[in-house]
């Protein structure tokens, strides 16, 4: 195989089609594909489905992390012999919502006077954002994942707390009045009050109710957007666990009650990077460390999240 397959076959799949790969290399649309046919017959394999848009087969997906990583070697050994432009790095990396509307957001003012490397973030779920480094899409992930994927570490970052709150009036709503030890009280019915989800992978609220035997989910809202979330929250549409770090903005300030006091989840968050020993992913990850050490809870030293790389 050589380089220029192999670019050919990063582009497909970053930019999802054969043509506008072709536009990125700055080559026609048959010279790409002439190249990932070149590339099939040396592996033995099909390499990418030429669907819209394009997706790696697994022999592809083999190939894709390799190839990704060949780009970041290469553009940084261009900059030690003063290949200017040429050598700008495309660091793609996965991040979880609720990170990119909070804590992570002093990674971009850092990256920000980087002049030899772009970012792409990847919108994420932190317990699937693992599946995008194990396929090779992105060079580093913020994940719930502990156990590191093949070839990268893992590194603890800090966790989120989050509340479960909804608006007064929904409170009111769905409280229900009961009797106990001879004193009058009320709870909240979580079994019917309507539920707010991220999206299909949001699993947080589900086991919530769970762990308070709660196993039918009541009416559940998607809301696909840390922001519209909260507002969708302080709107009355649903309860929903909502980072603290969230809270504590302006409109969400006294107009939210917590449903439970000293029920709060602490989500644990890592950060999974290649074990490459790339100057550029390397000064990403210290950009990602200082900010979560800015905004994220720490855990206790020594404890089962204590500080300290892991790898594979």
């Amino acid at each position: 195989m050589t380089l220029d397959q192999l670019r050919a076959l990063l582009a497909i799949v970053d930019e999802g089609t054969f043509e506008a790969a072709a536009d990125v290399l700055k080559v026609s649309p048959s010279a790409v594909s002439q190249r990932i046919r070149a590339l099939e017959a040396e592996v033995g394999h099909v390499v990418v489905h030429r669907t819209v848009p394009a997706t790696p087969t697994d022999a592809g997906t083999a190939l894709l992390r390799m190839a990704r990583q060949i780009a970041v070697i290469e553009a940084e050994t261009l900059a030690a012999l003063g290949g200017g432009d040429a050598a700008q790095s495309v660091l793609p990396l996965a991040v979880n919502a609720d990170s990119l509307a909070t804590w992570f957001v002093p990674v971009f003012a850092a990256a920000a006077g980087w002049s030899d490397s772009v970012l792409q973030v990847r919108l994420e779920d932190e317990e699937h954002s693992s599946e995008l480094l194990r396929r090779g899409d992105v060079v580093a992930a913020v994940t719930a994942a502990p156990r590191p994927v093949t070839g990268c570490r893992t590194e603890p970052l800090g966790f989120v707390r989050y509340q479960p709150v909804a608006a007064p009036a929904l409170v009111e709503r769905y409280s229900r009045t009961h009797e106990r030890a001879g004193s009058r009280g009320s709870s909240v019915d979580l079994a019917r009050m309507p539920l707010l989800r991220f999206g299909p992978k949001d699993d947080l609220q589900n086991r919530f109710l769970r762990v308070r035997g709660i196993h039918r989910l009541p009416p559940s809202h998607y809301i696909p957007s840390s922001r519209a979330y909260l507002d969708a929250a302080l709107a009355g549409l649903g309860w929903g666990l909502v980072p603290e770090l969230q809270l504590g903005t302006a409109p969400a300030v006294g107009s939210l009650e917590i449903l439970e006091p000293g029920g709060h989840v602490d989500v644990p968050l890592y950060w999974q990077v290649w074990k490459l020993g790339s100057p550029r992913i390397e000064r990403l990850t210290a950009a990602v460390h200082r900010a979560a050490a800015a905004g994220l809870s720490r855990p206790n030293a020594g404890g089962p999240d204590g500080p300290g790389p892991t790898g594979s």
